[in-house]
């Protein structure tokens, strides 16, 4: 009898919808992310599976690498990063070109460790003065934010010297190691400055340096859940992530 009524609370709680979530019985979906949208993709990331009834494996990494990865046969059903490699990979037939969305933008921003004193870099004559006054300034070797930094230099006429002051790093190190003491400033996307612990934004380049940098996600041709992909590229084109965007020092667009 004992047995009788365990299997049938059993079926009545399934019945209710009171056990595992739709999501957790589903295919997850495999997402290659760029680290520009890590932080806001993170926080809803509960959200996104409650509304695509999936859930998501995330790997992230700089888009540049992810890239490569993908055209060397790596495996996903998403991929997040800026609209030209988005394109280079549609070219290839590796992404679907009709799934296509462009959804969320950053500038660069400037970061020092939380407490220090917050040096001015309002224009680009104060910026200026802020980065040769610095001893170290780290960003990433390869990020997309890499374009920016290096044209910000040289519209500065500082280019030369500030190899001498330079830390190239790995994807995400850069914040961190201004975090952490082992660099004066981090220059970098403000959506990997802002949830740094330890890391505050001192302020984006000024608006005459400003270049931002534009994410697009698309369906790769060889996944196995076209349907949960699709959702899952309907809800970062939709409205409600815009909330999010922002909170992350991000732009919807596209919308």
């Amino acid at each position: 009898m004992k047995a009788c009524a365990i299997v049938v609370s059993l079926l009545a709680v399934s019945a209710s919808g009171s056990g595992p979530s739709v999501h957790a019985q589903s295919p997850s979906i495999r997402v290659l992310s760029s680290n520009g949208v890590k932080a806001v993709i993170e926080e809803l990331k509960p959200e996104i599976e409650r509304t695509i009834e999936r859930a998501l494996s995330i790997e992230f990494s700089t888009a540049s690498s992810l890239t490569g990865d993908i055209e060397n046969g790596a495996s996903f059903d998403v991929a997040i990063l800026t609209p030209a490699l988005i394109e280079r990979l549609i070219e290839q037939n590796l992404i679907a070109a009709e799934s296509r969305v462009e959804f969320a933008r950053s500038g660069v921003g400037v970061g020092a460790r939380a407490g220090s004193d917050t040096p001015d870099v309002g224009t680009p004559e104060t910026l200026r003065e802020t980065l040769l006054a610095a001893e170290s300034v780290a960003f990433t070797a390869d990020g997309q934010s890499r374009t920016t930094i290096d044209q910000a230099f040289a519209e500065l006429g500082i280019a030369e010297i500030m190899q001498s002051k330079t830390i190239l790093l790995g994807p995400g190190e850069a914040p961190r190691a201004v975090a952490a003491g082992d660099a004066e400033l981090a220059l970098t996307l403000v959506s990997e400055i802002l949830p740094v612990p330890g890391l505050e934004l001192v302020g984006p380049l000024p608006t005459e340096l400003q270049r931002y940098i534009s994410f697009a996600a698309g369906r790769g041709v060889s996944t196995g859940d076209a349907q949960g992909a699709d959702a899952l590229l309907e809800y970062l084109a939709g409205p409600e992530i815009a909330a999010g965007l922002a909170r992350n020092g991000m732009e919807a667009i596209g919308q």
